[in-house]
């Protein structure tokens, strides 16, 4: 059975950059695993066909977890430079000048993983359009509805029984 890896990102304490946490909540409720709180990331889950995470940043120490899988879909939100609600962008590793920080680009963590495991998961960016980035914890109904047509597409491709 291949193994998928969701990895939402952002801030979800500015609004419509909580898309990525809001898509991994979903899936966690289709696969019956509780909402994440506050300072959890589901590493803890992780084991299943389909796994979720939730991060802030995304750091090199994540490319020991991304080896063991054949697809990671990185989710986070995006502003207005892109006017669709949901965007694609399928990913290759690419070396890039913040590998030795801790803050990296989806496309840098798949070239560490390559580097050092010698193989990387096939991998896309999925982008929600944000379009309130203040402080708070709701998203607009927009994001949301992006954040339903993302994880929906998610559990139909990636979902158990698939």
């Amino acid at each position: 059975m291949a193994r998928t890896l969701v990895i939402g990102y952002g801030n979800p304490s500015r609004q419509d950059d909580g898309a990525g946490l809001a898509v991994v909540n979903d899936l966690r409720g289709r696969l019956g695993l509780p909402a994440l709180e506050e300072g959890d990331d589901g590493g803890a889950d992780l084991g299943a066909g389909l796994d979720t995470l939730f991060l802030q940043l995304l750091s090199p120490e994540l490319a020991e977890t991304l080896a063991g899988y054949d697809h990671v879909a990185f989710v986070d939100a995006h502003t207005g430079a892109i006017q669709e609600l949901v965007h694609r962008t399928p990913l290759e590793p690419r070396p890039g000048a913040s590998m030795a920080s801790h803050h990296m680009k989806p496309s840098q963590l798949l070239a560490l993983t390559v580097q050092l495991y010698g193989r990387a998961p096939t991998s896309e960016l999925i982008s929600i359009r944000g379009y309130d980035f203040d402080f708070g914890s709701t998203l607009s109904p927009a994001t949301q509805e992006g954040v339903r047509a993302v994880a929906g597409d998610i559990w139909r491709r990636h979902g158990p029984g698939d």
